[in-house]
Formats: structure tokens, sequence, C-alpha cells
């Protein structure tokens, strides 16, 4: 990998750090503007009509033989991680959810490891280890309630997204970019509607801070923030782009402290530090890895055959 590779890879790095930073401050828009107690309606409200749009501006109707990877994808990714994530908030401590949601990227690993016989680099496992520690360290408080279902609901919720991320990366499904992320949002909004529907109260009548909530979190949480996503997955490798969904916490104790007057001393400090560099640890091992990957010659694999990495953004950049 030349310098100029080098520099694209971590321009890519930093556009796709994006989405897990927008997600962060959903945080805060979520507990401050929005009505208390109907988690799932909220997921439901942030997929769906995001799905709607992108899918009506790309006009994309993917092929017979797309459908079942990408209703695969849209459970993963959307549907089963969105509601198993609000199980999650709604029985465990914020902090708690978000130090069980900080071990996928050793899943990811684990999964390439498994099925692609991709040994992981050293580097990134400890750095994913040490990001976990740092998690804890910042977000976890000495009374932290470990409710059994809270836990599983959060471990099955990040194995969902772990999963996702690593079959997207895997497939790299011929579809254009932005169709690709409307269709997920949109199906995944399907599946979350009789959840939202079943378990949340009705909407009482929304204020306009309420209608503004929910556009942000449609608009800027999921087309915005998926579009960057999926975009950085056709571009990094799997673990690179999951190390970065610990972004979304950290940017949440960030704005708390800004906004809020929350503060962050001691050991929350040093958690913080620990997680950012666990971050650029990953990103530094990962990039490393494929730059030795591509000096050696390629055995073509069955099993491992994928689609070049920008398929899915063709016709969209």
């Amino acid at each position: 990998m030349d310098r100029s590779q080098r520099r694209n890879t971590w321009l890519d790095v930093l556009i796709t750090a994006l989405a897990p930073a927008i997600w962060g401050s959903t945080y805060i828009v979520t507990t401050e503007v929005l009505p208390a107690d109907r988690p799932f309606t909220a997921a439901l409200l942030r997929a769906l009509p995001a799905g709607l749009l992108l899918v009506l501006y790309s006009r994309y109707l993917p092929k017979t033989n797309q459908w079942g990877r990408l209703v695969i994808l849209a459970a993963l990714n959307i549907g089963f991680f969105q509601a198993l994530l609000f199980v999650a908030a709604y029985r465990l401590p914020g902090g708690l959810a978000a130090v069980v949601g900080a071990i996928q990227p050793l899943l990811v690993m684990g999964l390439a490891w498994a099925l692609d016989r991709q040994r992981p680099a050293s580097l990134a496992v400890a750095a994913s280890a040490v990001g976990i520690a740092g998690m804890a360290a910042l977000l976890l408080s000495p009374g932290s309630s470990w409710d059994a279902l809270g836990i599983a609901a959060a471990f099955f919720g990040t194995a969902c997204m772990a999963a996702g991320t690593y079959l997207t990366r895997r497939w790299q499904p011929k579809v254009p970019l932005l169709a690709f992320t409307g269709w997920q949002l949109l199906i995944g909004g399907v599946l979350l509607l009789p959840v939202a529907w079943l378990v949340d109260p009705p909407l009482p009548v929304l204020s306009l801070s309420h209608v503004l909530g929910y556009a942000y979190l449609s608009i800027f949480g999921a087309l915005l923030a998926y579009v960057l996503w999926f975009r950085g997955i056709s571009r990094l490798a799997p673990v690179a782009v999951s190390s970065l969904g610990l972004l979304s916490p950290l940017v949440a104790v960030i704005l708390g402290w800004a906004l809020l007057g929350q503060s962050i001393t001691g050991v929350a400090l040093l958690g913080l530090i620990a997680v950012l560099g666990s971050i650029l640890a990953v990103q530094w091992a990962t990039t490393k890895s494929s730059a030795a990957t591509q000096t050696k010659p390629v055995v073509a694999a069955p099993h491992a055959k994928v689609a070049p990495c920008a398929t899915m953004a063709q016709g969209d950049n």
C-alpha cells in the first residue's frame, strides 16, 4: 500500500467515523427531546421514513436473487439490532450496555477467523481488549445492576451488528449504496413496526420539538449515518469499522459533559483516553495488515470470493 492509498484509507476512516459520532448525539436527543418510554417507536420512526426517502430517491428495485441476503442484512443491522438494543437500554444502565457492545470488534475478528481463516493481528486483539477496559472505566459505576435478560439482549444485539457488519463486507451486494442503505432501513423498519405497535404506548400529541427530534433521528441518525456506515464497510476492513462504533458512547459522554454539565474526572478520563487509543490502534493494525496482504500473491478461493470493494458505491459517489 503506497502513501496515496494509505492517505485515502485514513480519509475513509474519518468519513466513516462520522456515523457513530452522529449516533452518539442521538442519546441526548432521545432523552432530552423525545416523548419518554417509547423506545421501539423511536427506532421505527428513525428507520422507516429514512428508508422510504432513500428507496424513492434511488429508484432501484433489487433483483430476485438479491432479496434473500438483503433481508438477512436488514434484520441483523437494523431490525433485530435496534429491538435488542432498546431492550438492553431499558433493563441495564447505559454504561453497562455500552461495555457489552464494546466486544463487537472481537466478535468480528472471531467471525473472520472462523469463516475466512483470517487470523487477527495481535495488536488489533490487544487494542480491542483495551477498548473494553477503557469503556468500563469510563462508564461503569460500582452500583451497576447486572440484569440477566438485559445482558443477554445487549450481547445478542451486539452479535447481530457484528454479523451484519461482517456479512455486508463479505457478500458485497451489487446494489448502489443509497438503495442498499434505503432498502435495509425500510425492511428493518417494517420488522420494527409490530414491536412498536404491541409494546409501546400510543404517541401523545407531538410538539414542534418532538417533531424536530424525530426528524433529526431519521435524517441524520439513520439516513446520513447509515449511508456513511455502509460506505465505510465497503472500503475498510470489518474490524476497523466495528471499532469505530466505540465512538458512539464516547461522543454521548462528551456531549453530556458539554451540554448537560456532567463531569468527566479521574478514572473516567483515563478510560476515555484508553478508548480513543484503542480505536486508533485497531485502525493502524488493520491498515498495516491490509498493506501486508497486498504484497502477497492472491490465491483464489471459492469460499472467499467477493466483489470489488467499491461495488456498493457505484453510481452514488
